[in-house]
């Protein structure tokens, strides 16, 4: 039986990276497969937290709606807990994903968009149902085997898992979004740098009503430490709110030097009564499953027509909450790319960009979640269990805290600098937010890139400096307020301009006509389509008004021009064909 296939491009792998690359490429009109050897989406809430990049994402996708519909509010994420059990002794809170109130303005200015928790059960079959109802072609049970390049394209062998048949799928160009122990990466050969399988850990999938216990102190993460566990003699344990308040998952630890562990349903009710402090609660077992701490990344993401994203490329622990968002993206900042070569209005120097671009970023979060590890230890410095093996000892340790005396005094002075260095695992806005790309896909201005006023990581800097984020600002239409965010994107380059720069407009539109692109042209200022309702936009923009602000479809600045120039067309046709790699 024959049932070779071909297509432009052919998506191996369905999760976030997967997905998130199958509704760009289907929103954006690109002939695709998808393929996956899982025979439906995430059968456990693996990833949940969606930052405000990836909300934006959605928001131009035309999902953003149906995913806040499902996502737990912003304002219940917030008081991450350390404590002894959930119903023992809390040793702190930490206000975390921008819900402490002095963070709440910078989140609100940043972005159109909030952030919200959603299980990875319930945003992939969004992702998924939405690409499918636009063009992805989906295949599940269907299993990546090998691929092929030659200078034409990939030929990529797949078995289906249910008949054992094997096929060949022809394509120009292939993503591998494959997950963490991708066999796409390993086959092209791309290089690695860092470790894998460092210590283990289990999620227990599981229901219980916990509300009496969390409801006064709503997050979606309780940390818990325990002493005299079986994994370095002192326990970090986890309970995440997979939704409010009877579906959770707890994450434990065991020693992966070791045979790894039959977690049955009796092992796992012991662990989560362990962990809630209660062995009263009623607990049903959803599943179990084991994973490693991994500290790996990719320095190089293509390897000629072969893409990869996501946990391919990047693999790490889930601190930060960084890894789905990351993932999707990736997927994001590549779609657009292959879209415009596949219809021949960029050349192919384009895509080198996605590897320049998105491999930085990779690195950095893998760096980030392992080293958001490793601050745990100030917290444990600090209750005086660094070295003490005895749980008895460890329990008073933890207890002496609570005492008059000058050594407990230190005590809480060292615990409270331990929690506060938290902040950088759980208010990540400018990682989220600050991403400023070099590549190609951006041409300088020829100004120094702008310097950070607060800690880069932790707060995000608004520029429109080039390879920035275009800022958000809100603008009027006709009366009713409209993002920055809402104009940019939508598979198009855009220009912001002012009153005095309405040549760039004018320039836009021949510019575009000469090139074959979708270039929107806005004129923000009193009396034109679009007005700047606080002055927000004069203050973002950072060029004159007679200057312009040229936007990739990303949302990211590719260009801009600090005043008017002598030939606009010009010089906007000079900067898209570079752009473009169309030299």
């Amino acid at each position: 039986m024959s049932e070779n296939l071909t297509t432009d491009v052919l998506v191996i792998g369905s999760g976030p990276a997967g997905g998130g690359a199958a509704l760009a490429l289907a929103t954006l009109g690109v002939e695709h497969i998808v393929v996956t050897k899982y025979r439906w989406t995430a059968n456990t809430p693996r990833a949940h937290l969606t930052n405000q990049r990836t909300m934006e994402i959605f928001r131009d996708l035309g999902i953003e709606d149906d995913v806040l519909a499902q996502a737990t509010a912003h304002h219940l994420l917030g008081n991450t807990v350390f404590c002894t059990s959930l119903a023992g002794d809390e040793i702190g809170r930490v206000r975390t994903w921008f819900t402490h109130p002095a963070r709440e303005a910078d989140y609100t200015l940043a972005s159109p968009s909030p952030n919200g928790d959603i299980p990875q059960t319930l945003l992939e079959p969004i992702v998924i149902g939405h690409a499918a109802s636009r063009g992805s072609r989906i295949r599940f049970d269907t299993e990546y085997v090998g691929l092929v390049q030659d200078a034409d394209g990939v030929t990529v062998t797949v078995r289906d898992r249910v008949t054992g048949h094997r096929y060949d799928i022809r394509a120009k160009y292939v993503v591998g979004a494959d997950g963490g122990r991708s066999a796409v990466a390993a086959d092209v050969g791309l290089p690695f740098e860092g470790q894998m399988d460092l210590a283990g850990s289990m999620n227990i999938v599981f229901q219980a009503d916990l509300s009496h216990l969390v409801e006064h102190r709503p997050s979606n993460l309780y940390w818990v430490l325990q002493p005299g566990a079986d994994v370095g003699g002192v326990g970090m344990g986890v309970i995440r709110m997979v939704r409010p308040w009877n579906e959770w998952m707890c994450i434990w630890g065991y020693d992966i030097s070791q045979p790894p562990p039959d977690v049955d349903d009796e092992m796992a009710v012991k662990i989560v009564h362990e962990l809630v402090g209660d062995d009263t609660i009623p607990v049903t077992i959803r599943s179990t499953s084991l994973w490693a701490i991994n500290k790996m990344y990719a320095t190089r993401y293509r390897a000629g027509r072969v893409f990869c994203m996501g946990d391919a490329v990047h693999r790490h622990p889930p601190s930060n909450g960084l890894g789905s968002n990351t993932s999707i993206q990736d997927a994001y900042n590549l779609a657009w790319k292959l879209a415009y070569v596949l219809r021949g209005t960029a050349g192919e120097g384009l895509l080198d960009s996605y590897d320049l671009e998105r491999a930085p970023v990779g690195e950095q979060i893998v760096l980030r979640a392992n080293k958001s590890i490793e601050e745990f230890g100030p917290i444990f410095d600090a209750l005086g269990l660094v070295g003490e093996s005895d749980p008895e000892v460890m329990r008073r340790h933890i207890t002496a805290r609570t005492a008059n005396t000058p050594e407990a005094a230190e005590q809480r002075s060292k615990l409270q600098a331990a929690l506060e260095l938290k902040d950088y695992e759980f208010n990540t806005h400018g990682v989220e937010l600050g991403q400023r790309y070099a590549s190609g896909a951006v041409v300088p201005d020829g100004t120094p890139e702008p310097a950070y006023t607060r800690d880069p990581e932790l707060y995000y800097h608004p520029t429109t400096w080039p390879g920035a984020r275009l800022p958000h600002v809100w603008l009027g239409r006709d009366g009713r307020q409209v993002s920055t965010h809402d104009l940019a994107g939508k598979g198009r380059f855009c220009l912001f301009t002012g009153t005095a720069g309405e040549q760039w407009a004018d320039a836009a539109a021949k510019v575009a006509a000469d090139l074959g692109v979708e270039l929107a042209a806005y004129v923000v200022g009193p009396g034109r389509e679009y007005t700047d309702l606080y002055d927000d936009w004069a203050r973002a923009r950072e060029v004159g008004e007679d200057g312009c602000v040229l936007v990739r479809p990303d949302a990211h600045v590719a260009w801009r021009s600090a005043s008017l120039a002598t030939d606009p067309a010009a010089e906007l046709h000079r900067v898209l064909t570079s752009v473009l790699a169309r030299d």
